[in-house]
């Protein structure tokens, strides 16, 4: 990944810096678009873009326009989670979920894609969707359909892109070791728990040029959890 430009979305999240430094580690130029400010003391190599709402087809335009030339991979870590049942789901959390999850995905993807063909050789979109999607399960309805909808964008554009060289895949996370998750489920075996680590390992290689042909693609990444 030596010198190549990559965009992480929510990469100043949990799972999502994590992300960040595997790309850095690997030797990338990595831009992360930001809703509020940019973070303080930030890794060297990274450029963070504050004011982007990603559910904001300008702003996220805009962001994308505004990108150096070259960009090779866009990778798209943002989202958000709901636990509730069915009948406890508001019309607006079920948006809510929809725009943090599978809207922001989308936009993402569309404005990469045209930033990618103006540079020959193709490139990588890399989503993340959620174990709910591959095997959904009572207690998150939102959160579930909106994961699965990131599963459907990413098969959908790597049919679409498949004669451009773009390849499109995701990851499948099951229940990730982050400090919030450990305070939420404090007796949930957070031993466990996938080590966010492990997921920043399969996006850099779905995202790498070591990946020539694996498109459309949603990777279980579940370890024990």
């Amino acid at each position: 990944m030596e010198g190549r430009q990559v965009v992480i979305s929510g990469g100043a999240g949990a799972l999502g810096q994590v992300v960040v430094q595997a790309f850095v580690a690997a030797g990338a130029g990595v831009h992360v678009p930001v809703r509020g400010r940019a973070p303080t003391g930030g890794l060297a190599g990274v450029r963070y873009v504050p004011g982007v709402d990603l559910t904001d087809e300008s702003a996220v335009a805009a962001f994308y326009a505004g990108l150096p030339d070259g960009l090779w991979a866009s990778v798209h870590v943002a989202g958000g989670f709901a636990m509730a049942g069915l009948t406890d789901t508001t019309l607006a959390e079920l948006r809510a979920q929809l725009d943090m999850n599978l809207t922001s995905a989308f936009l993402c993807c569309r404005e990469a894609v045209r930033r990618l063909r103006l540079r020959p050789g193709g490139g990588r979109l890399v989503n993340v969707a959620a174990r709910a999607a591959l095997q959904p399960a009572g207690g998150k309805t939102a959160y579930t359909l909106a994961k699965t909808g990131v599963v459907a964008l990413t098969q959908a554009l790597a049919d679409e892109l498949a004669g451009e060289g773009i390849l499109v895949n995701a990851v499948a996370p099951g229940t990730i070791d982050t400090a919030a998750n450990r305070a939420a489920m404090p007796g949930g075996e957070a031993g466990r728990f996938v080590p966010p680590e492990e997921i920043a390992s399969v996006i850099l290689w779905l995202a790498s040029p070591e990946n020539r042909v694996g498109s459309g693609a949603v990777v279980p990444v579940y370890g024990r959890s």
